[in-house]
Formats: structure tokens, sequence, C-alpha cells
């Protein structure tokens, strides 16, 4: 029995955690050898997250310090249940405490790892070496594109060498500086005739970031929805698929059913993903989700059982998840990443609860016992009592005896 914090009354509540985990994650026995058989059915990758340095001296605004080798782990984990891995992206608090000279480094390392053990791999190409705001009082425009389509070419190159897939993201720079529609389709259109091999690109929603208000040049979203997929058109042969995050599972569809035939719709919505993977007599997503960093066991069990043909199962194992997705994803959204941490150091895949910018504090103490309690309840725990243990030791420093 653990004693969790009660908002409602102001004081605690008992919890009885389950003894066992779920059948998907007790069955699964990491070795570290390589990627499990891919999945078929559909592309699934799940955004990671990057494990910190808890003996680095460092201060929030400093460049972040990471344990490479417990962050390289993780990715072995998801990619031993046969996901791809999205790397360098917003779940890697990309812009969120982990710079681009961190990000590069990550790139190259990860793409190293995937090349050793045969694991896909996407990575997040931007804008951040400029900074969230390049486009300083009485900056010329022109010279500003200049400057950011600059910083995107840098990303991609080197994310290419690497040999990984690259993911355009949405750029807080681009948003600050672009004049309108036109500006987005001549910097994309610039960085889709250079890409070396088809790319993803990424709508990132203002939830996930505030910076990103307007992208597309416009805050009606049927108005963003045409200049984007205008830019697609022009490129059809240079798009790999577009990752959406805006958490509307109706416009979702309705963009998917407008995208070009060779063109997929990877799914970023963490709200409404079982539907949207699913689909419907017109289509479906694949999947390209931060959720799946914790959801890992629970996400590949899933997908074999609809690539086997049973959808009825497939939702029956993914369905139940949502609650706990839409915890972990409850506003505001772009601090989702504590939990996904939070959930790794109880099932065991890192020893701390230390994050890149002191980012464990964004979250309170009622909502990460919770996150808790929904992920025990699912048997995300490959130990139950090793993640109770630990929820104890944080219950008790926050000042909830046990």
């Amino acid at each position: 029995m653990i004693r969790l914090p009660d908002p409602g009354t102001g004081g605690t509540r008992r919890y009885e955690p389950r003894e066992t985990p779920a059948e998907a994650v007790r069955g699964h026995h990491r070795t570290g050898t390589g990627a499990a058989v891919p999945l078929t059915s559909r592309t699934v990758l799940a955004a990671a997250h990057v494990v910190a340095d808890p003996l680095a001296d460092t201060s929030p605004g400093g460049p972040a310090a990471l344990d490479w080798d417990a962050t390289l782990a993780f990715r072995r984990h998801l990619w031993e249940h046969g996901l791809g891995v999205a790397e360098a992206m917003d779940t890697a608090q990309r812009g969120m405490g982990l710079d681009w000279a961190g990000a590069a480094e990550l790139i190259r390392r990860s793409a190293a790892e995937a090349a050793a053990v045969g694991g896909l791999l996407a990575c997040g190409v931007g804008t951040d070496q400029l900074g969230p705001h390049p486009s300083g009082s009485g900056a010329v425009p022109g010279q500003t594109l200049t400057a950011i389509t600059a910083a995107y070419e840098e990303q991609l190159a080197l994310t290419e060498d690497t040999g990984a897939r690259a993911v355009l993201m949405a750029s807080r720079a681009l948003a600050a500086a672009a004049r309108g529609p036109e500006d987005y389709e001549h910097v994309y259109g610039t960085l889709l005739r250079q890409a070396s091999r088809p790319v993803i690109l990424h709508w990132l929603g203002p939830m996930f970031d505030p910076a990103l208000a307007g992208y597309w040049g416009s805050d009606d979203l049927d108005a963003a929805t045409d200049t984007f997929l205008r830019i697609i058109a022009a490129h059809p042969e240079r798009v790999d698929g577009v990752k959406v995050s805006l958490l509307d599972a109706d416009r979702e569809v309705a963009l998917r059913r407008r995208l070009p035939q060779n063109v997929t719709c990877y799914t970023g919505d963490d709200f409404n993903y079982p539907r949207l993977i699913e689909g419907d007599e017109a289509g479906h997503s694949d999947a390209l989700l931060g959720v799946f960093d914790p959801l890992a066991p629970l996400a590949a069990h899933a997908v074999r059982l609809l690539d086997s043909g049973d959808a009825t199962a497939f939702r029956a194992v993914l369905d139940p998840t949502v609650p706990l997705a839409r915890h972990l994803f409850q506003q505001p959204t772009r601090y989702y990443k504590t939990g996904v941490v939070l959930l790794a150091w109880l099932a065991g895949y890192q020893e701390h609860f230390t994050m890149v910018g002191g980012l464990q504090s964004a979250r309170s103490l009622p909502h990460l016992a919770r996150a808790y309690e929904l992920a025990d309840s699912l048997g995300l725990f490959p130990d139950p009592e090793r993640a109770e243990q630990r929820m104890r030791l944080l219950l008790t420093v926050h000042g909830v005896a046990q």
C-alpha cells in the first residue's frame, strides 16, 4: 500500500499497486542485441526522451549534460520492441533544455547505434542554433529568412550525413520572422529541393510550443492547412510524410485525405492515437508519438495485433492507455516530458528522476502521483515493487509521509 496525495481533500489516500506487470511488459526481455522484427501494418516511431547526467554541475540555462549510456540504452529498448526512434524531437527537450550542440551529438550517437542494431531512426532538423527570436528590432526580413534557411541547411546536412531520415521541425525563428504564407513556401521549398532523400514535415501546434502560434502564416487553421498542402503538392517526391501534432483528430483525418497518394500521415496526436492509427475505409495514420516513449511495450503489442488483422484486439490494448496519455499531455502540454521521464525512472529504464534544465519540477506532486497510478493500473512497470519503492521515495522527499 502507498499513500498518494489527494487534491480533493488536501490530504492523502491509500492506493494498492498491482503485483504483476501486463503480459506484454512481462513477456519482453531486454537483450541489447538489436531491433525486433519490424511492425508491418504501420510505421511507428516513438519520440524518445533524453537521460540527464545527475552528477553534472549544470544550471537551468546552461548546456545540457546527458548520460549517454542510459540515453542510448533507452533507444535500444524502443528498437527491441520493433518501434522506430524519432530522435532530437520535442520529447528530447529540444528547445527546452537541449540546444543544437547537444542535439547534434545526440543525432550522431543515435545514428551510429541505429546502424549497429538495425533500428529505424528519424531525426529532428530545426533552426535552434539561432535562438528562439533571431529577428531583432530593425532586422531585414530577407536577411533573416536567409539565416533561417542556412540554419535548417546545416542541420539537414548533418542529419543526412548520418544516414538518418530527416524530420523538418517547425521553427520558432521562422514563426517570428515570416511575414505570411509566402515566406514559409520559400523556406520549405528551398529545403525540399536540396534534400537528398524524402523528409517528414512536422506541424507542431502552439499547445506544445506557444512560440509556434500562427505557423504556416495564419492563425486560421484552414488557411494554414492550405499553405501546408501547397508546399507538399509542389514537391511530393521530396516528402515522405507529415507529422501532425494539433490534438484534433477530425482535422488530422481531413488533412490526411487531402495528401498526395505517396505521402504518409504520421499522427502526432497524443490524445486520439488509437482511432487515427486504426483508420477508416479511406485510410489510416502511421505514428510518430511522444506518448509511445512510456507506452512502448503496449504500443508494440497492439500494433502486432493489428498486423495480424485483429483491429478489435488492437483497440482493446491501446484504448485503455488513453487516460494516461491525456493526463501526461494536459495543459500546459509542453511539460508532458516531466511525466515521461518520471515513468522511465519508475519502470527502471534509468536510475534517477533528474531532467535537463531542472524540468523535473515542471509538474505538481499530485500530477506525478496520478501518472504513477495510471501507469501502474496498465501494468507498465516491469517490476511493480521497484516502481512503488521509487514512488515512495519521491513522495517522502516532497513531504508525503509513507
